[in-house]
């Protein structure tokens, strides 16, 4: 086991002999050894000191704390890479609007491709929705032949935010009727696969913040998400192209109805639709098999980008294909 999921309030973690000890009114209900884990997400009311986050941390544990129930992610990150150099190259291709617009190409191809695949993937799954699947797959493909056409970040956003409609557009018609979704929507989500995809994406995007800063990048400067106050560009960029993989993770939690709309409440004072425990308690059981095919494509395609902006020749010219 290589993660650990904390969702239940009122929880005290103690270390104890290089294992987590949980304990609940003064009683010690479990134990997880420490050695095989590499993160920790914690949900609720749960108490650890900072000298065990700290330690965590220096032995190459990262934790996730999932607050609220907007589920935004603070991040406690293990060491990071020694190689100060990778940094540096990230600021200088950062810095260059041609090689900085390369690689926001890059993401945007990627991007495109991922879910015109996705959507090709799923037509043998939904004959009867063939027709708008289609449309849609192909309308995507026309515009991931645009990309490298296009000679700034603004441009480029906008045939991201087309794809975006269409390809959105068309998950509706896979999901069943009974989940819902009308089209994506956030901060807050409305409706059940939106509050899902909204915490898969926000798992995605730890995952993603992670793999930078242990690979030796700064998780903060990206290239098609350009530099703004807090947020992790870099995290951004990556997870664009893995973002299908979680989409196609909550549409078979519904379809094959491991989640079910009565998982869910909605706040009547601004419509924010809420993941119940017993829902959530489901999802964290299944939601380990996409992410750990998240957490090889981020090694892979990280180690692609270092070679690229150190300048290593071949290894470098395949980036194109990879983020």
């Amino acid at each position: 086991m290589s993660t650990l999921y904390i969702d239940r309030k009122g929880i005290n973690v103690k270390l104890e002999n290089k294992a987590l000890i949980f304990y609940e009114n003064n009683k010690r209900i479990g134990t997880v050894p420490i050695a095989p884990l590499e993160r920790i997400y914690i949900r609720g009311n749960i108490t650890i000191s900072s000298s065990l986050l700290g330690w965590l941390g220096q032995n190459g544990v990262g934790v996730v704390i999932i607050s609220g129930r907007k589920a935004k992610a603070s991040l406690f990150l293990p060491r990071s890479h020694n190689d100060a150099r990778t940094r540096f190259f990230q600021y200088k291709f950062a810095s260059d609007p041609n090689k900085a617009l390369e690689l926001a190409q890059s993401v945007v191809y990627s991007k495109l491709k991922a879910q015109a695949r996705f959507l090709r993937n799923s037509i043998e799954l939904r004959q009867d929705k063939r027709y708008y699947i289609t449309d849609a797959y192909k309308k995507i493909l026309v515009l991931s032949k645009k990309v490298f056409e296009k000679e700034d970040i603004s441009s480029l956003r906008g045939l991201e935010g087309s794809g975006a409609s269409l390809y959105f557009a068309a998950y509706g018609h896979l999901l069943p009727p009974q989940a819902g979704f009308k089209g994506r929507n956030r901060r807050p989500p409305k409706d059940p696969v939106n509050a899902c995809l909204s915490l898969s994406y926000t798992l995605l995007h730890a995952e993603a913040v992670m793999a930078a800063h242990v690979h030796g990048f700064d998780p903060y400067i990206g290239f098609l998400h350009e530099i703004d106050f807090a947020r992790e560009s870099l995290a951004c960029d990556l997870v664009e192209s893995l973002r299908p993989k979680m989409d196609y993770f909550v549409w078979r939690l519904f379809a094959e109805q491991h989640i079910r709309p009565q998982n869910f409440t909605t706040a009547e004072s601004n419509g924010t639709c809420f993941m119940g425990k017993a829902g959530r308690k489901k999802f964290y059981s299944l939601v380990e098999t996409p992410l750990e095919k998240v957490r090889k494509e981020l090694d892979i395609t990280l180690k692609y980008l270092r070679s690229h902006i150190m300048g290593a020749t071949e290894d470098g010219k395949e980036y194109v294909n990879r983020l």
